[in-house]
């Protein structure tokens, strides 16, 4: 599992990879959280839920990432965890817990991200590993 930024020129890309599909996404969510601030300095202290669904792999990669980012911004947190199972019975449906703690006036903040966008969105097995990637709008 591993997450990574990629280069654009005014936005950011964000790419996860994993084992599964499931993996990808939460690399995916971690890599867009790094954006924000240093993930490591976050504890995961509080938990959120939350579901999601889609008609496509892609979709449902920005309806989770949109999803992590409104929820964290109405509990005014960061998220540092993710555990995200994903149905494939009929409609795609991603069911995610996360973890991380409030924003303090301690709290390091990088760039706000104000969503992430179908712009170079991509879910694809290459390799035998699983990638989610995508551009986020800084």
């Amino acid at each position: 599992m591993a997450f990574e930024h990629f280069e654009h020129q005014a936005d950011i890309g964000i790419r996860g990879t994993g084992k599964t599909l499931a993996e990808s996404f939460e690399q995916a969510g971690l890599a867009m959280f790094e954006v924000m601030t240093d993930i490591k300095k976050v504890n995961p202290a509080t938990k959120i839920e939350f579901e999601v669904q889609a008609e496509n792999e892609t979709e449902l990669l920005i309806e989770f990432l949109n999803r992590a980012l409104g929820e964290a911004d109405a509990e005014s947190m960061f998220l540092s965890k993710f555990k995200v199972v994903i149905s494939t019975d009929g409609m795609l449906e991603l069911i995610a817990i996360a973890w991380g703690s409030k924003i303090t006036p301690k709290t390091e903040v990088r760039t706000e991200v104000k969503a992430a966008t179908l712009s170079q969105a991509k879910v694809a097995k290459e390799k035998g590993k699983f990638m989610a990637q995508c551009i986020v709008d800084v």
